[in-house]
This record gives C-alpha cells, structure tokens and sequence, in this order.
C-alpha cells in the first residue's frame, strides 16, 4: 500500500519484480524474517515434548530406546531464560533414533497389547493367554552392542559398570518390581564371569568396604595391556528394596548388559578353547562346580578347534605356494625384459669399471652400517619383548601359585561367593557346608578353616588338628600383598589388623601404615619384633 509520512519501512524479505537486488543483499538490507520463538538453540536441539510428538512413541518406550541407544540429554550453553527448565536432545541424536528398527518394534507391541487388552476385556482369558505365549513380537539389541562398541577393547572399556549392575541384580530378591527371570539370569552371568576369572587366575585386588567387596581383575592374553576390570559385589545381606526407585529404568540398562556380557564372555571362554555357554550353567551351580564340569568340555572342544585351525593353516599354506610360484615366474619374466634393455644402454668398458667399482664400494660400506644398525634394533626389540613377557608371566605366576597346595573350607556363615573366586584364582582349593561339595569337613587335607564368629564352637573338636581356624581378611590380606601372612593375627576370636586398600598409593599420599610395613618386612625376611606387632 501506499507509504505513510513520518513512518518507517517496514522490512521485507519481498522485492518488487524491477529491482535489481540479489538475495544477498536483500536480505543484508531489509533483513531476513524471524520466525516466532524460534532462537539459535532451536536449529540445535529439541526438547522431549517435541520428540515424543514427532516420534509418536510414549515417554515410557523413548526412555527404553535411549538406553539402549545410548542416547542422553544435553544442555545448551546458552539457552533462553523461559527453555532453561527443559530437556533437550541433540537434533542429530533424535535422526538417529528416528530411524532405529527398535522404534517400529515398539509400535508392533503397543498394537499387540491393544488386541490383548481387547480380548481380555471381553473375558476370553485363555485367547489372551495364547496370544502373549505365541505372538508376542520379539526383537534382540545384538546390532545396538556392535554399534556401540566397535571393537572388543572398547566393550572391556565399559564392562565395570556392566558387572557392577549384574550382581546388584543377582542380590536382589524377585518380587513384583523384578522378576524372577531376571535375578535368575543375573546370578548365571555372575557365576560364568566369576569361573573365567578363576579358570584363568586373572583377579589381582580386593577390598571390603561398607558398600561391597571392591574386586579386580586384570584379563590374560593379548588384552593384558587393557586398564584392570574393577566392580563391586553386594554384601550377602537380605535387600530391602526402596520405594523411590525406578525398577524399570534399571531394568532396561540390565537388558542391554545382559546382552553385552554374553558377548564378552564367549570371546573370553572362546580364546581359551571352552564352549559358552558353559555346561551346567542351568543347573545353578558354583564357581568350582563349574571350572571342574567345564575342564573336560574345554579340552576337547580345544582339540576340535585346532584340528580345524591346522586344516585351515594348510590350504592357507598351499594357497600361498601357488601363489609364489605364479609371482616368481611373472618376475623371472620382468627381470629379464629389464636385463635386456639394460643390455642395450651399457656404457663403454672403461666408465663401467670405474663406476661399478665406487658403486662398489658404496654399496659395502653402506650395506655393513644398514645391516649392523638392524641387528642391533632387531636384538633390542627382541630383549624387550623377552623382559615384558618374563615379568608378565612371573605376575600371572605369583597369582596362580600363592595358594598352591591350601585347601580352605568356609563355614555356613561365611559368604562363599567372592572367596570362592579369590581362593580359586591364586590356585587354591574350595570346601563349603553344602550339597555337592567336593571335599568333606572331616578331610585331613584341609590346611585352612574359615570361620567368621567370636569363638570356636566345641562341635569343631573333632575335627583333625592339623587345620588352622582363621577369619576371611586373612584371604583379602594374602591376595592383595601377594604374601602367605602369619595367620596368629587372624585366628578366632581375635581383634583383626588394618584392612589396607590396595589401591592406595603409600609413596603419593606422604604415609605408610604401620602394617604395611611390618608385612614388608616380613616379605624380606626380617624378624618383626613383638613390640612393634603390639603397635599395628
């Protein structure tokens, strides 16, 4: 319309058809039209309303799908003072999400349930029953675990919080928040992690705090450069379960660590030549019952594997001759195509000598320092792979050697699940007040009873003498010091030295207990004075 006097121009992303402004400079001139409430957070992120709206999914399903996608909130640096209580998401994470196979899975459920709930409604139970037994939809998150972790380095990475949430969840009790297949399912992967760890001896530290027996592990084999495996074990208390927690967030992060320790643990039974999953590990068995069911099962399934890994050496091995063979004719041809070219561009018999001769002597010299520089990184090489592979081994033989020849027997009140592991790992044999036990409380070749109460019951007389009765600190004490402790310390009844943590480093901190130096000196033979056993 037309323009009133004394009134500004208002800005257009319009222009009239003769004018001969570009875009750009329209837009540097008038300006670009603003949309309403739309700032530079928006292009960015997304809030959860409007997600849920436009992946039409309940708030209950994104929450699942972003767990296990790995998906979480973000939050702008700058954000508008009215958005500064919302939650957003990264606009490249909801595209992801968008096109996740899971999501469609979900909609297939939430459609089932309608058609249940329909039939239920109409009291035909048994339909309803029949369609949850055998049209339930079903899906598996394999594909998330490799997307999420690449590499197996990388699923080691994230395996603390993985086995951290697996024995909270053995602890458990399975009431109406968590069922019953999903403690079950807890303890069998507790059990299965717990006998590699003693088939292979691989736990190195452990310590007892009020949350939990603090447990380590360093892997074997090409991935013992990998940082050490670290969780903790619930106490054997009954757990009483709060109010204020949401189970099935829970849940969902156990669905997906379900998934990702059964992977790792087949490539870890796998390279040591055992089968997973391992035989007897639905019958609820222990840790020794199964390092001793799984022995046999291990070496024939070893014995398979080689046979298979040497047929495929040799057809490797014939493939590669033939190759060699092809690849040498085709270079007796090349080099004598070049030879007889050279042949034809030879200089005179005179320039030839003098020159071949400097060529000569080049040639030696320079041959002799090449070659002797590579002896001597080829030998340094090779004394260093020597020296890492001799103190390696000399750890894992400490490790496995420490309890060689003890037999130890846990009482009825002593928790036998993280002493069995520790017993069992630094070489060990484990007895326990039970079924299937396989060494009687009456044996002679019990070295060690453990007992954990204020004295010795009178029902114990009749047992051999030949045994020593001792706390459960004294197997934590020997483990984490890599030292057979003098057990008077230990006995029944007694008051129990300091329980160090192995994680402590003395030399930072600035301060050395006084037990840690007694057992230094008792590791260099010194004789500990009484005096100075009555100050720890």
């Amino acid at each position: 319309g037309n323009r009133i006097k004394g009134k500004k121009k208002p800005k257009s992303i319009k222009v009239a058809a003769h004018s001969r402004m570009g875009s750009t400079r329209k837009l540097s001139r008038l300006g670009k039209k603003k949309s309403k409430n739309l700032s530079s957070v928006d292009y960015t992120f997304i809030g959860r309303s409007t997600v849920l709206r436009r992946l039409q999914i309940s708030i209950k399903d994104f929450r699942r799908l972003c767990i296990l996608k790995g998906v979480y909130p973000r939050e702008p640096r700058r954000a508008p003072r009215k958005k500064r209580n919302q939650v957003f998401y990264h606009v490249a994470d909801i595209k992801a999400l968008s096109h996740e196979p899971l999501l469609q899975k979900f909609r297939e459920f939430k459609t089932f349930m309608r058609k249940v709930r329909k039939v239920s409604g109409k009291n035909n139970v048994e339909e309803a029953q029949r369609k949850v037994r055998d049209l339930k939809p079903e899906f598996t998150i394999h594909h998330l675990v490799k997307e999420r972790y690449p590499t197996f380095r990388d699923a080691l990475s994230d395996l603390d919080d993985a086995l951290t949430l697996t024995y909270l969840f053995a602890a458990l009790p399975s009431d109406g928040k968590i069922k019953t297949k999903v403690t079950n399912k807890a303890k069998k992967l507790a059990t299965a992690w717990g006998a590699y760890c003693a088939l292979t001896s691989s736990m190195s530290k452990s310590f007892i705090s009020v949350k939990g027996v603090y447990m380590e592990c360093i892997l074997p084999g090409n991935i013992s450069d990998q940082q050490p495996i670290r969780w903790i074990i619930p106490h054997s208390f009954t757990q009483n379960c709060p109010k204020d927690v949401d189970y099935r967030v829970m849940v969902t992060f156990f669905e997906f660590y379900e998934t990702l320790l059964d992977f790792v643990l087949f490539k870890l039974f796998s390279d040591q030549g055992i089968r997973y999953p391992l035989v007897g590990l639905d019958k609820e068995l222990g840790v020794t019952q199964l390092c001793q069911a799984n022995e046999d099962g291990g070496r024939s399934f070893q014995s398979i594997s080689q046979t298979v890994s040497a047929a495929i050496e040799s057809v490797s091995i014939e493939n590669t001759t033939v190759m060699t063979n092809k690849k040498s004719e085709k270079e007796k041809d090349r080099v004598q195509n070049i030879a007889e070219g050279a042949l034809t561009m030879l200089p005179l018999e005179d320039e030839e000598d003098s020159d071949k001769n400097l060529n000569d002597d080049n040639e030696s010299t320079g041959g002799e320092i090449v070659e002797e520089e590579l002896k001597g990184a080829f030998e340094t090489n090779t004394a260093f792979e020597k020296e890492t592979e001799r103190l390696t081994d000399s750890e894992s033989d400490i490790r496995k050697n420490l309890f060689s020849g003890l037999t130890f027997f846990l009482s009825r009140e002593v928790p036998r699940g993280y002493l069995e592991i520790l017993c069992l790992s630094f070489g060990g044999k484990v007895g326990w007040e039970g079924p299937d036990c396989p060494i009687a409380v009456h044996d002679s070749c019990i070295t060690h009873h453990i007992i954990d109460r204020p004295k010795l019951p009178s029902s114990y007389n009749s047992y051999p003498k030949s045994r020593e009765y001792i706390q459960p600190q004294w197997i934590f004490d020997c483990s984490n010091f890599r030292f057979l402790l003098p057990v008077r310390k230990y006995g029944v009844g007694n008051s129990l030295p300091p329980h160090l943590s192995p994680w402590v480093n003395d030399e930072e901190e600035g301060y050395k207990p006084a037990y840690a130096e007694e057992i230094e000196k008792l590791k260099n033979g010194e004789v500990v004075s009484e005096e100075a056993e009555a100050m720890t």
